[in-house]
Formats: C-alpha cells, sequence, structure tokens
C-alpha cells in the first residue's frame, strides 16, 4: 500500500487515463482528490471509489481558471490537510491545420494543457509535504507528432520543459517531478479523434489501456522512484519506434 494516508489530487479525473490513475491510488491507499470540469463522470468515479471503501471526493474545476484551481487545491487540503501527489491529467485537442486554427482554439488548449500545469503546481506547492511529486501527462507528440495537432503537441513539448525546470526548483524542498508520455491509449480522447473516426488516420502498433499508464504514474509518485525527478518517461508499448 504505497499511499496510505497520502492525498493525491489527480485532474481529468472523469475518464480514462485519470480515472484509472484515481482508482489505482485509492487501492493503494490513498485519498483522492478527483478534479474535472465533468460533473457527472467526476462524481460517478468517486461514488465508485468509496463503494469499494476508498477515500475520495470531486472538486470541479476548469483547470485553465486560477480561481478554480486555487478552491479545488483549497479543497484538498482543508479535508485532508496537505498534499502528496498531484497528477496534472487534463488536455484537449485540435485538429485543424495552423492555417485554419483560430486563435481562440490555440489559447483553450494551451490554457487547459499546459497553463492549468502551472496553477495546479504554482497553488499545490505551498501544500505538499516533503517527499511528495507531481506527475505531469505528457504524450508521445511532444517527441514525434502528426499534422493538425500542433497545438497539442505544442503544450506537451512546452510540459516537458516545464518539468525539467520545476525540478531544479522544488528539489531543495525534497519534492520531485516528472512527466509520462503515453502513446496511443484505448480512451475517448483516442477514439473521438475525428481522424481516426473517418479512417484518415490508422492507428499502428500497440493500444495500451488506462490501467497502463497509471501503473507508470503511481510508480513515479511514490518512493520507489526517490531518485527520478526531472525525467520523462514514455509508455508507448514501442509506439515511438514505428514512427
Amino acid at each position: 500500500m504505497r499511499f496510505t494516508e497520502k492525498v493525491c489530487l489527480v485532474t481529468g479525473a472523469a475518464s480514462g487515463i485519470g480515472a484509472a490513475t484515481a482508482r489505482r491510488f485509492a487501492t493503494e491507499g490513498g485519498q483522492v482528490v478527483l478534479v474535472d470540469v465533468d460533473d457527472t463522470g467526476g462524481e460517478q468515479v468517486a461514488h465508485e471509489i468509496v463503494q469499494q471503501g476508498g477515500h475520495a471526493f470531486f472538486a470541479r474545476a476548469d483547470v485553465s481558471n486560477s480561481a478554480d484551481v486555487q478552491n479545488a487545491v483549497t479543497a484538498a487540503a482543508s479535508r485532508w490537510h496537505a498534499l502528496d501527489v498531484v497528477v496534472n491529467d487534463a488536455a484537449i485537442m485540435t485538429f485543424e491545420p495552423i492555417a485554419d486554427l483560430t486563435e481562440d482554439d490555440w489559447d483553450r488548449v494551451l490554457a487547459v494543457n499546459l497553463r492549468s500545469v502551472f496553477l495546479f503546481c504554482k497553488y499545490a506547492l505551498p501544500h505538499m509535504r516533503a517527499g511528495g511529486a507531481f506527475v505531469n501527462i505528457s504524450s508521445v507528440h511532444a517527441h514525434e507528432t502528426t499534422r493538425n495537432v500542433v497545438p497539442y503537441a505544442a503544450s506537451k513539448g512546452a510540459m516537458e520543459a516545464f518539468t525539467r525546470g520545476f525540478s531544479e526548483e522544488i528539489a531543495p524542498r525534497k519534492l520531485r517531478v516528472n512527466c509520462v508520455a503515453p502513446g496511443a491509449v484505448d480512451t475517448p480522447m483516442l477514439w473521438n479523434n475525428p481522424n481516426v473516426k473517418s479512417g484518415a488516420e490508422t492507428v499502428t502498433g500497440a493500444i495500451g489501456q488506462p490501467d497502463d499508464i497509471a501503473a507508470a504514474v503511481c510508480f513515479l509518485a511514490s518512493s520507489e522512484a526517490q531518485f527520478i525527478t526531472g525525467a520523462t518517461l514514455v509508455v508507448d508499448g514501442g509506439r515511438l519506434d514505428l514512427l
């Protein structure tokens, strides 16, 4: 039980990788705060965890909104007095070439995918106990990408740079931060991709399950990874080798 009495906050927790990660923390004894803009999904996952004997609650937040982020962090710290793990998983994608992309869409992707990481790291930091960890969910798109998803790829590349720099800032506080970069994962984000739905893009190579990514996240969040910080762990079933 690696997370007994550890307070674990997970964004994007209403479905997919975030939900799987929240469940994994709970099964290992964690007290879990699920954050998402999807009230129905977030409440449902939190309810399932509690029904199975775990400890969890849902805090609604637009992760790009500073006030919402501060409220979610305050709710977690008020209930359990501290934070030990923060997982930044919330993300969105667009599927337009840069020439057709609106400025608002560009700003929205960067706000949800990157500004949110800054906000949660900034406002969670004062509540983090020594030995705690941040885990940011990047993507193989930070390393090898395709056309029409440039804002998403850019946000993930910047996330990895942020992680490297932030790791230096928080090391004196005995805190760590790392990234997990998934490949193709069986989630709504993959199958709702209009290019995949239309057949314009074929998903080649292995397709992982959300639990595969959750296992990597929980490893990096645990004391087993105490000598790993500022790193990106690619969890893609060898997908990058095929590109």
